[in-house]
């Protein structure tokens, strides 16, 4: 395991203060004007990176990469805390295991909905580097990163190939941008943190406008329904199944 620190500058957004024509200055008098100015932001992620086994033995075999999103209590600035849950915790057992997977870390007081440019520019620093086929980048996440990936996928739709929320929540009245997406979606029927209401929500707005979308709901699971899910050998063959359509490559 890999721990790598990246930092991204990114060109955000342009400030558009007033459409009012710019005049002569006069003294005494309010008059309307225009600034335009680009703004830059640096953002710094640590994130832990998982290469397969063979990865250095193929060197023209293209890998498939999971983008993992951790829940709220690993935020901060120790990646040991994302080693705990979900697929950094798998590859430390697996070493066999058939994926690049890249895990960052949520900065402290932030969320994942916060870091969306930041994981994008990751993702293309990662796709740049490394020897990732374009057409198997997946996303998941668990909790507030459950969360964290319906709202990037939503923002991104063309960038992944398959989907997979796990305890998260989302806005149903955008999620139709993912009807061609295969989306996988899994919840504790017990969760008292985030109710699975949440995830029926978001899977019944999916449905109705014909996306590719299954739902599991354990029915003894509480908030942890990323355990059963991540050790499941199954969700990692459907996961090497997807693949995004020619048409969307480079999205």
């Amino acid at each position: 395991m890999k721990i790598l620190i990246l930092f991204l500058l990114l060109f955000c957004f342009l400030v558009n203060v007033s459409t009012a024509q710019t005049g002569d200055i006069s003294a005494g008098k309010q008059q309307p004007f225009k600034f335009e100015a680009r703004i830059i932001k640096k953002v710094r992620l640590n994130y832990l990176l998982f290469l397969p086994q063979n990865y250095n033995l193929a060197p023209q075999q293209k890998w498939p990469l999971i983008l993992f999103l951790h829940g709220a209590g690993e935020r901060g600035d120790d990646l040991e805390l994302v080693r705990k849950h979900g697929i950094p915790k798998i590859v430390e057992q697996r070493e066999d295991f058939p994926f690049i997977v890249v895990s960052p870390q949520c900065p402290e007081d932030s969320r994942w909905t916060d870091q969306q440019e930041a994981l994008i520019a990751l993702i293309d620093q990662v796709l740049a580097k490394y020897s990732v086929d374009p057409d198997k980048v997946y996303l998941t996440g668990l909790s507030m990163g459950g969360t964290g990936t319906w709202a990037l996928a939503m923002a991104y739709p063309k960038r992944f190939s398959a989907v997979i929320p796990i305890c998260g929540k989302g806005d149903p009245s955008g999620v139709c941008v993912l009807k061609d997406i295969p989306v996988w979606v899994f919840h504790g029927a017990k969760d008292d943190v985030v109710p699975p209401e949440n995830s029926e929500k978001m899977v019944n707005a999916l449905k109705e406008c014909g996306g590719k979308v299954q739902f599991t709901l354990y029915p003894d699971a509480g908030h942890d329904s990323w355990t059963a899910t991540y050790d499941n050998p199954e969700f990692y063959s459907w996961l090497l199944n997807q693949s995004k359509p020619k048409k969307q490559t480079g999205g």
